[in-house]
């Protein structure tokens, strides 16, 4: 039996240049960073007493006899990719919930691709399985996602992300001292809205309108490196950096009338007069979570200004998908 962990992931600044369309002819820069919230992906291979040879667990159960019959889209294309011979159980589980904008679908298939490897017995690396995820999502699935999810459920940690036009990218730690980095892990709050959706769908919207929102999208990269400049400033107050993620969401809202609904923008403006800097909706948007930038001092009152959504603290994590549980011999 394996069991891989893949941390789920709050992107801060630069979300819509990481996909395809835009950084093929432009480029693109993601600042993210991947949390102590996770993805369990369990994998051992079937006994030979069953009718069915795999069998899938997550929000529903399906057992079938060919692969070709899964209907959950990320295991029935990793399994056609990986041309399964064997027969498989797998189960998954999740610290939170699936369509909340954390990246939850590609820490899902980062770690299935992860616990496979592992299942048949080779290591793989970390770029090697970003790789793999952003195949099986973009090509294999072709669903309408980034690329930034991918690669930090792979890598894990704080990191500038760059995408360059040939479709590589470069992926730079943000080396902080411990107390900036504790400073702005106490300054953030993480709520969840209470409803989800379907992200490639806000994805496809984005994507339609790119030729009309350049202006927005240039300053939205613009934005990640005036963000790692407050961080690493040794005279820059932290709050600049909530005032920075406010800029952002004005700018990510105009991207697609699917990114905000006349409720995200009440809870959002609850959480500004409450005391909030700034925030966004994270991920393609539309609902899911929503982050805000708090001073400590105000954390109470913003909690009590928003009492009817659950409030999930958090920390950063630096470790990205890893195995575990190693007992392939099911022992």
């Amino acid at each position: 039996m394996i069991i891989s962990r893949t941390p789920f992931r709050i992107s801060f600044f630069g979300g819509g240049t990481d996909y395809p369309a835009w950084y093929r002819e432009r480029g693109g820069v993601v600042l993210a960073t991947t949390i102590d919230k996770y993805c369990y992906i369990t994998c051992r291979y079937l006994p030979p007493f069953f009718e069915h040879r795999y069998r899938v667990v997550y929000s529903k159960i399906e057992t079938v006899k060919h692969y070709s019959e899964i209907e959950h889209p990320a295991v029935k294309a990793v399994l056609e990719w990986a041309n399964a011979r064997k027969g498989l159980e797998i189960h998954h589980d999740g610290d939170l919930p699936a369509r909340s904008g954390l990246g939850s679908s590609s820490s899902f298939t980062v770690g299935l691709l992860n616990a496979l490897s592992a299942l048949n017995g080779k290591h793989i690396s970390k770029e090697e399985l970003a790789n793999q995820a952003l195949h099986v999502e973009q090509e294999i699935i072709k669903e309408h996602v980034g690329s930034q999810d991918q690669i930090c459920a792979a890598f894990g940690g704080f990191n500038r992300v760059e995408f360059r036009q040939n479709g590589s990218f470069d992926i730079s730690p943000l080396i902080l001292p411990m107390r900036r980095k504790e400073e702005l892990e106490s300054n953030l709050m993480l709520f969840f809205t209470g409803f989800s959706r379907i992200a490639s769908n806000i994805a496809k919207s984005k994507i339609d309108n790119m030729k009309h929102r350049e202006a927005e999208l240039t300053r939205m990269q613009e934005l990640v490196d005036e963000a790692v400049a407050v961080l690493r400033s040794e005279t820059a107050p932290i709050e600049e950096f909530g005032k920075l993620l406010h800029l952002s969401w004005m700018e990510k809202r105009k991207l697609s009338p699917l990114v905000t609904t006349p409720k995200i923008d009440e809870i959002y403006e609850e959480g500004l007069k409450a005391g909030a800097t700034g925030g966004k909706i994270l991920g393609a948007g539309g609902g899911g979570f929503l982050l805000l930038f708090v001073r400590p001092e105000l954390r109470e009152q913003v909690r009590e200004a928003l009492k009817y959504f659950i409030h999930v603290p958090f920390k950063f994590e630096d470790f990205g998908s890893k195995i575990a549980l190693y007992q392939p011999n099911g022992l």
